[in-house]
């Protein structure tokens, strides 16, 4: 994974990094601010989602969307989750100042200009640039839980989403869940944990510079049993299939 290659510069990123687990994110905090009809207009020149979906790979895209959550920050680039009312754009190493960095709280609406590609499933834009715009739009998560397995549940890559009524399965020797995707880790990695429902296990995670050890749902994800029944909210990012990122947890 990308986490993988980028390791070495794991300290300075989570320090400078503003994120929104378990705040921002959060069901109480998610309130759709679709009564703004800057939503539903896309200036000249800009896709529709529809647009962006249908181009080409390593084509240039325009794109309006708005700030979601930020997970990263590092040498003048920036990685951004970012959604409209149609669709979600992950923006990957986007051109970005620490200044700039700051102003892009959850809600405003930026202007993309990059590449679409792909990364192992997982569609992004890269080399991108933005600008700030007039506008301020939060998604509200939608539940997923009865598209998992299914086709469909691609359509929704990248979306803030929910789980519900999920049960925690064994990640291996009876844990709950994993340091880094193969337990090699240590706290402050990445948390790996198996999630099942209908008979199907599925491998979730919180992405540490996303939400990291100092956060709610890391804690939740270390004091989760094998057996417990969980609640999340997160965003479906894709790697050889889908691997939410998840930024809140309840136990039921």
């Amino acid at each position: 994974m990308k986490k993988c290659l980028a390791l070495i510069l794991s300290v300075c990123t989570m320090a400078l990094m503003l994120v929104g687990c378990n705040s921002t994110t959060s069901s109480s905090a998610a309130v759709s601010s679709s009564a703004a009809a800057d939503t539903d207009v896309k200036s000249e020149g800009v896709m529709t989602y529809e647009e962006y979906v249908a181009a080409e790979l390593d084509s240039q895209v325009v794109i309006e969307t708005y700030v979601q959550a930020k997970q990263s920050w590092w040498e003048d680039k920036a990685t951004v989750y970012t959604q409209d009312k149609d669709g979600a754009y992950f923006l990957y190493d986007m051109a970005c100042s620490q200044e700039d960095y700051e102003k892009l709280t959850p809600g405003t609406k930026i202007k993309v200009t990059g590449y679409k590609a792909e990364w192992s499933g997982e569609v992004e834009i890269v080399d991108a640039t933005f600008e700030i715009l007039e506008g301020n739009y939060i998604a509200e998560p939608i539940d997923v839980t009865d598209m998992l397995g299914k086709d469909e549940l691609i359509d929704y890559q990248n979306q803030f989403v929910s789980f519900t009524g999920m049960t925690v399965e064994d990640s291996g020797d009876g844990a709950a869940f994993l340091y880094s995707w193969d337990g090699s880790g240590s706290d402050g990695d990445d948390l790996y944990f198996n999630v099942s429902v209908d008979g199907q296990t599925y491998v979730f995670t919180v992405e540490s510079y996303l939400c990291d050890n100092t956060t709610d749902v890391y804690q939740a994800v270390k004091n989760l049993k094998v057996g417990d029944v969980v609640d999340m909210e997160g965003f479906l990012y894709w790697y050889e299939g889908v691997n939410p990122h998840i930024t809140s947890l309840t136990v039921k």
